[in-house]
């Protein structure tokens, strides 16, 4: 082990330069454990530029760490505790619903047998996990994306699970502009819930599992289709692509009525620019070029009992022939 760094006396009023901290340990959170492993002594760990988020765990007060690095202490403390529901999820880059965003808690979870984890900000889990459901990733222990979303039922509505899990099985072909593996598949979904048929939330588990789709790419598209098939209107298509005269894709609808030629588009914040309101009308002028008709969504139509979507498609669909049965 590297001798801890001395600190240097400076200046007529002999204050004291606080030893560098290891790159490793500024970019994230750590433990002591892990201060200790590297050889910075415990009055540096107890130095005003780290701040004490819990019991033994400190962070740089100039951190912007996101994702595992900034929990990366929480399942460094002992072997026996990893990242689950919520937390995991967000490890895992899951889209999650908009009540559980609000959920900054860290979610800790133990087997049976060990003792309860208990800090400040952390709600405490005993589970059983099975061969393959923790898994290291991001420089944390964590629980696998299905497992999380299996965890997730306990504490989710059915809506807040496909969301969860749309993003998590999420993917697309190399013939899109960002092509992107799933992190799970539906088949794993199905088979952990048959693994666990006794666990907290199986049933909102089960019956989200009917509704989960790929293709999907963030909360507001699986809000949107939900909104759609709730109101009685087809189901829409997800990963159609329209290829252009050379034999190259030139649109990708978030989501598409084939028969009908139909092409829904979720506008986010994003599209408030000049740049991409004028890619936005390109898109448009080109989907009617195919002989397409184009509905844009934005967040407001997605709100409400009664969300201005469903008006908005069943209006797209009349006008192409569409009658409800």
């Amino acid at each position: 082990m590297d001798n801890p760094p001395r600190q240097v006396r400076f200046g007529k009023n002999l204050g004291m330069q606080r030893a560098p901290l290891p790159d490793h340990l500024r970019a994230g959170s750590f433990s002591l454990r892990m201060s200790d492993k590297a050889g910075v002594t415990r009055t540096r760990t107890a130095a005003k530029d780290l701040a004490t988020v819990s019991r033994g765990v400190r962070v740089h007060v100039e951190s912007e760490a996101k994702g595992g690095v900034a929990l990366r202490a929480y399942t460094e403390l002992d072997d026996s505790s990893a990242l689950t529901h919520v937390s995991a999820a967000r490890v895992w880059r899951a889209s999650l619903g908009w009540r559980l965003e609000e959920d900054w808690r860290i979610h800790l979870s133990r087997r049976p047998g060990f003792s309860m984890p208990r800090r400040v900000n952390v709600v405490g889990h005993l589970l059983k996990f099975l061969p393959g459901e923790l898994v290291e990733y991001d420089g944390v222990r964590l629980t696998s994306p299905a497992r999380t979303w299996l965890d997730l039922a306990s504490m989710a509505s059915v809506d807040e699970l496909v969301i969860a899990g749309d993003s998590l099985v999420c993917e697309h072909g190399p013939e899109f502009p960002l092509p992107r593996e799933p992190l799970c598949t539906v088949p794993e979904l199905q088979d952990i819930v048959a693994k666990h048929a006794g666990t907290r939330g199986i049933r909102a588990a089960r019956e989200a599992l009917e509704l989960i789709r790929v293709g999907a790419d963030s909360q507001p598209e699986t809000a949107m289709r939900l909104a759609l098939v709730r109101a009685g209107l087809p189901e829409p298509e997800l990963n159609h692509v329209l290829w252009g005269g050379h034999g190259a894709p030139v649109l990708w609808p978030d989501a598409a009525y084939l028969e009908w030629r139909i092409s829904i588009q979720y506008d986010g914040a994003g599209h408030g620019g000049p740049g991409q309101y004028l890619r936005d009308i390109r898109r448009q002028t080109l989907t009617a070029e195919f002989g397409w008709l184009e509905v844009r969504v934005s967040k407001a139509d997605l709100e409400g009992d009664r969300p201005a979507v469903v008006r908005k498609v069943r209006a797209a669909l009349e006008s192409r022939g569409w009658r409800a049965r």
